[in-house]
């Protein structure tokens, strides 16, 4: 853990933000925890978060039921948020629903929408402990000791996630299903692709190939859009805390599945399917455990071109971020060198079929 890398002129202006938060959180967290007084001994920003901040916070509580020393975590936007990240109070809200189902995450604490604050909306949660760094679950056996049960556990939390069902009242704030969730996000994409100045054929010949191929549409249910490792701790080889619940949305459950599984997000480890990290059987048989369920090949091919669709339509949302110059950043600007991977693996997915 540590601040993310960055040029002077960002360190500056983060050392100073995180002075000038201290005495403002303190009183905050004093005032929430009634009868309570609060001491911050560190804030340090979390590595990585292109779209968040994440700050760890060591915190003392003096008197109250929260007496004792803590780690929490403070989840704020960044500087520059991607049109389709949802609001902090409503990423909060989605992280106390999935909470409530048994779905495993850092439990939420408090939200504020005083700006007085930080200037920005912010929520604490609990820090969990372990690692998400996918380069490392991939490879390392003594952080995964147990690569079918990693993977069932993960099924698991999925099927609980999944168990969801619209209407919930506390996330009314989420756009109803769509009748076809494919077709839906296909014309999202095509929409995006035709404001651009640049052409990008590939991903058009994969939108067209998801359109011509499209598979029928699944009961809706809440699903989380960006599952995947990278965003799950894992301590002692099990799951402590699935993170990033800034795209989910209403959707087909098997888009999980498919962005879960997708090349792009194995991390070299090709042929472990689900992650880079075991067998999607594994992950299955722990889905189906809470929820009887099965993804056929074809299915499954189907939502893993739109996984690597998806990816590349934000590999090029990134870099348009930098090039707009609405934040100058080497991370968003490399983000956007990827695309031509992301394209290579979508012609290769397509390549049996027109």
């Amino acid at each position: 853990m540590g601040i993310a890398q960055s040029d002077s002129s960002s360190l500056s202006r983060i050392a100073g933000d995180c002075w000038g938060w201290q005495e403002r959180l303190e009183r905050y967290l004093s005032d929430v925890l009634s009868g309570s007084e609060v001491r911050i001994s560190s804030m340090q920003r979390l590595s990585g978060g292109a779209i968040q901040e994440n700050w760890l916070l060591d915190v003392e509580v003096t008197k109250g039921a929260k007496a004792g020393n803590h780690r929490w975590v403070l989840r704020t936007d960044a500087q520059s948020a991607v049109d389709v990240s949802m609001s902090r109070a409503d990423e909060y809200a989605v992280l106390k629903t999935v909470h409530e189902a048994g779905v495993e995450v850092p439990t939420p604490f408090w939200l504020c929408k005083d700006l007085d604050v930080i200037g920005r909306e912010f929520f604490v949660m609990q820090a969990v402990g372990g690692t998400a760094a996918g380069h490392r679950l991939v490879k390392d056996d003594t952080l995964v000791p147990d690569r079918p049960g990693l993977c069932r556990e993960l099924g698991r939390n999925l099927a609980r996630l999944h168990s969801i069902k619209p209407p919930v009242e506390a996330l009314a704030f989420l756009p109803a299903p769509a009748a076809d969730p494919a077709q839906s996000v296909i014309d999202q994409y095509l929409a995006f692709l035709d404001e651009l100045p640049w052409a990008f054929p590939v991903i058009e010949w994969g939108l067209r190939w998801l359109r011509l191929n499209k598979p029928e549409p699944a009961e809706p249910c809440l699903i989380h859009r960006d599952f995947r490792t990278g965003n799950f701790m894992v301590d002692n080889g099990s799951v402590s805390g699935v993170l990033d619940w800034e795209f989910t949305a209403w959707g087909d459950w098997r888009e999980d599945i498919g962005w879960l599984s997708a090349k792009c997000w194995r991390f070299g480890n090709n042929e472990n399917v689900a992650g880079g990290i075991g067998n999607l059987s594994d992950v299955m048989a722990g889905y189906s455990e809470i929820c009887p369920r099965e993804i056929s090949a074809e299915e499954l091919r189907y939502w893993q071109v739109m996984a690597h669709v998806r990816w590349a339509i934000v590999a090029v949302q990134q870099a348009e971020r930098h090039l707009s110059g609405k934040q100058n950043s080497l991370e968003l600007a490399l983000t956007g060198r990827l695309v031509p991977e992301i394209e290579y693996n979508i012609l290769q997915l397509t390549g049996e079929s027109s």
